[in-house]
């Protein structure tokens, strides 16, 4: 399964009690456990939970899990609804016979889905393509596919197949795309709601090398993205993406605290990172 590609969460100083939170409902683990980040491993799939400024999560990236049975929806939402709030009911849906979508104790929203998978993915994260985005879904899957190796759209759900009235019915009910082998889900929806991609939730590219660092800082900062700083990056739809080498994680686990803290203050003074300039900074 692909682990160069997985979902960041965004917590105010929670990122470790919300790791032994999910790992306890999902039967999960960690695997890296630092003061800043902390790793986990959900289905054989990683997350990374990273301590930093407050920023509210929201239901524009959720996380879609594809359960087998009724009693593990079930299991799930019980979990999930102790200091969570309910977003649409758990019940009978078109599209499922056992459904909720749930807004948990951190503020990340989880869809329990009763159905068959798409790829060998259990959890997918799910965006939705709102306000100046609404109606883009399928120019991002093409967008995002044709960025990323070993990508391509999937299977696609518009409004006018059965969903919601009010709706384009154009617009993209579900949808299934992967990258490099990873899968992701989008919708759009035309309600005027109060949130939006932001940094709460984003994307870690793992990159091997320069040259490949390079193309995916400016592919997904082109047409209209914006360089942020430490390897971030939001694209032209305001998602934002970490871009990170590989290369820069030896440095970061050294034993030597000095070295690793003069590394940690060359990446905050960088866009995209150099990775030249980061073993400079651990070698004086």
């Amino acid at each position: 399964m692909n682990n160069h590609i997985f979902p960041c969460i965004l917590f105010d100083g929670n990122a470790r009690k919300s790791a032994d939170f999910y790992c306890e409902i999902f039967n999960g683990k960690v695997t890296v456990d630092t003061q800043v980040v902390v790793n986990i491993e959900i289905f054989g799939q990683k997350i990374m939970l990273l301590n930093g400024p407050p920023m509210d999560k929201n239901p524009s990236v959720s996380f879609m899990v594809i359960c087998d049975t009724e009693d593990e929806v079930q299991t799930y939402w019980n979990k999930l609804s102790d200091g969570g709030t309910a977003l649409m009911d758990l019940g009978s849906y078109p599209w499922s016979e056992k459904y909720g979508w749930i807004k948990d104790r951190y503020g990340v929203t989880w869809q329990l889905f009763l159905g068959e998978k798409a790829s060998d993915q259990k959890l997918v994260p799910t965006l939705m393509f709102i306000h100046q985005n609404n109606g883009k879904s399928v120019e991002a899957m093409e967008f995002y596919t044709k960025v990323f190796p070993n990508s391509a759209v999937g299977n696609i759900s518009r409004y006018k197949d059965g969903g919601e009235s009010g709706e384009d019915p154009e617009n993209v009910m579900h949808a299934h795309f992967t990258i490099d082998d990873y899968s992701l889900f989008c919708m759009d929806n035309s309600h005027d709601h109060a949130f939006d991609f932001n940094e709460g939730i984003s994307m870690v590219v793992m990159t091997d090398g320069q040259e490949e660092t390079d193309y995916f800082w400016n592919s997904l900062s082109s047409e209209g993205g914006t360089e942020q700083v430490c390897g971030w990056v939001k694209d032209k739809y305001g998602l934002s993406w970490q871009v990170f080498p590989i290369q820069s994680l030896r440095l970061l686990t050294d034993p030597d605290k000095t070295k690793v803290e003069k590394v940690l203050q060359a990446i905050m003074k960088m866009k995209n990172i150099i990775i030249r300039d980061l073993e400079d900074a651990f070698n004086s």
